[in-house]
């Protein structure tokens, strides 16, 4: 039973307008030439800098403004900007959806009465 619910669950959030809108935001940043360059050289940065860290380096200042500057193209872009917002929304949708499901649990776990259907 509570895990059927939970794939109704899934599938409502699915088709709410935050996750559509979510997805469509990122199809368009897959999409469009100019963003997915600035993607991958933002992948790129990040996996320099990991290698760095992981190696118990602190990457340089030069490695660090050039990550900065890269996430801060993407972000300033229309497309990175309609993904940011969309994200930010889907994300308080999900903030509920886990408020209301703490809510639910604290009121199954110190309710008298048992269901189990």
């Amino acid at each position: 039973m509570i895990e059927e619910k939970a794939l109704e669950l899934g599938r409502q959030i699915g088709q709410s307008p935050e996750y559509q809108t979510l997805r469509r935001a990122e199809k368009t940043l897959q999409e469009d030439p100019a963003t997915r360059g600035r993607l991958e050289k933002i992948d790129q940065l990040a996996r320099k800098i990991d290698e760095q860290v992981s190696q118990k380096k602190m990457p340089d200042d030069a490695m660090m403004v050039e990550y900065e500057t890269a996430v801060r193209d993407l972000e300033t872009s229309p497309e990175g900007q309609a993904y940011v917002v969309a994200r930010a929304n889907y994300e308080k949708l999900m903030s509920k959806v886990n408020q209301q499901m703490a809510a639910g649990i604290e009121r199954g776990a110190t309710s008298s009465i048992i269901t189990l259907a």
